[in-house]
């Protein structure tokens, strides 16, 4: 079932979580692992991330740099279709990104999860390796999330690449897309960002999903933006809890988000990185129940490899 179905069918707000694929190495059953403790409280769906190949350079013994292409993590095809046949009253929400793939790798990428009877996709530019200082499109790729959602459309529309290929058939995707309720990072300022929101629903987004916040107020007032501008669509709010003390100063950077001095200072106090896992999951209780109040359609988790405060998150709010 589509995303946009199960939100439409809802009389509650649904609980949904996001895997990160396993390093290269190790197998299924991390992935199982966690997915497992959280089946109690029913998810609607499980997101899959995918990660571009990075570009590493290894000393060679006469002293000159041998330029490698590696992939950390397998891609989400297989994941994907192993969580699908385990767990078959849960839908699968794979990423696809722009970074890395050409236009008809792509292709091929939505056809096998056609064939799988995947029929929901998260649709994302990515951020940049981090070998790179700026988002590098590849040759005959996608340099935005708005043309990548724009490509899914016309599939949904037996529409191909190929524009001469006989009998084709129609995909049946519902496509979801990244909101910034504290805008991207790239973005000079929210009204700049919102341009770039607005095309991505009008290209065929039929629900966002955020990136995480600690200040509710941020996503209240996200949502109230992007009604101004005229999107409807569903707004899920996407929550990850503090895990660690480096946390407090790793997730600004990287995400380019604030943290509330409340919890910044709640997180100081912490001796140990047991006593930051209570004080995060915690807030995110307060945050989630909040959310519930306010009517979200989904509350969204970032599980990061571990699910132990998602679980206990659920087992408080759901």
């Amino acid at each position: 079932m589509k995303v946009i179905d199960l939100i439409n069918k809802a009389d509650k707000t649904l609980f949904s979580f996001e895997l990160l694929p396993p390093l290269r190495g190790h197998n299924i059953t991390s992935i199982y692992r966690t997915i497992d403790p959280l089946m109690e409280f029913n998810p609607s769906f499980i997101n899959v991330t995918y990660h571009q190949e990075e570009v590493v350079y290894k000393k060679r013994e006469n002293g000159l740099l041998e330029k490698k292409t590696i992939r950390k993590r397998p891609g989400t095809v297989a994941i994907s279709a192993a969580i699908k046949y385990k767990y078959p009253s849960v839908e699968v929400v794979p990423h696809i990104i722009c970074g890395g793939f050409t236009k008809e790798e792509t292709e091929y990428a939505l056809i096998d999860f056609h064939y799988l009877g995947i029929d929901n996709i998260l649709a994302l530019r990515g951020d940049a390796p981090k070998n790179q200082r700026t988002f590098i499109p590849e040759k005959n790729g996608h340099a935005f999330a708005s043309s990548l959602v724009a490509q899914i459309t016309d599939m949904n529309k037996g529409k191909y690449l190929d524009d001469e290929l006989l009998n084709t058939f129609s995909t049946n995707f519902c496509v979801g897309v990244a909101g910034y309720p504290e805008k991207h990072i790239e973005s000079p300022n929210m009204a700049y960002d919102m341009q770039f929101m607005k095309a991505k629903i009008d290209a065929g987004a039929e629900y966002i999903v955020t990136q995480m916040f600690y200040d509710n107020r941020k996503y209240f007032d996200f949502v109230e933006t992007c009604r101004t501008e005229g999107i409807t669509v569903p707004i899920i709010p996407g929550l990850k809890s503090i895990c660690t003390l480096k946390e407090i100063n790793a997730l600004p950077q990287i995400f380019n988000i604030d943290i509330p001095d409340e919890l910044v200072k709640e997180v100081m106090k912490c001796k140990t990185n047991d006593d930051v896992f209570k004080v995060g999951i915690e807030w995110s209780i307060k945050q989630s129940e909040e959310l519930i109040r306010f009517g979200v359609p989904v509350l969204h988790y970032f599980s990061v490899g571990i699910s132990e405060n998602i679980r206990q998150i659920a087992k408080s709010v759901f």
